[in-house]
């Protein structure tokens, strides 16, 4: 399972913020999880909830926002989001279409005291 090497780069990644901003706790990590990124939702919660114990973000709440696929149509520009990889257009249904969000992991933000 990576999602166990994601939390323990993501809570590393916290230690180095809250570090350069003089904080000795996170109360709340904000993350973005596309459709596309591979990342197994409630393995990545179960894994974020074993290995925060004696870290920085002990006790801390743990939000994920799901980012469906957005796509944009090459051919009429639209933009449109699905929650699979149905690469069709919405509009013109074209399968001339470009991913634009929704094959990655992000840190939106921190909450530190």
């Amino acid at each position: 399972m990576h999602e166990y090497s994601i939390v323990q780069a993501l809570l590393n990644q916290c230690e180095d913020i809250a570090r350069e901003n003089k904080a000795t706790k996170v109360t709340k990590v904000v993350t973005k999880i596309g459709a596309m990124s591979g990342v197994e939702v409630h393995l990545l919660q179960t894994a974020f909830d074993t290995f925060k114990e004696g870290t920085v973000c002990e006790g801390a709440e743990f939000v994920i926002n799901y980012q469906k696929i957005k796509l944009r149509c090459n051919d009429c520009e639209c933009e449109f989001e699905v929650d699979e990889a149905r690469y069709s257009c919405t509009q013109c249904e074209s399968i001339n279409v470009s991913v634009i969000d929704g094959e990655d992991m992000y840190l939106m933000s921190l909450e530190m005291e």
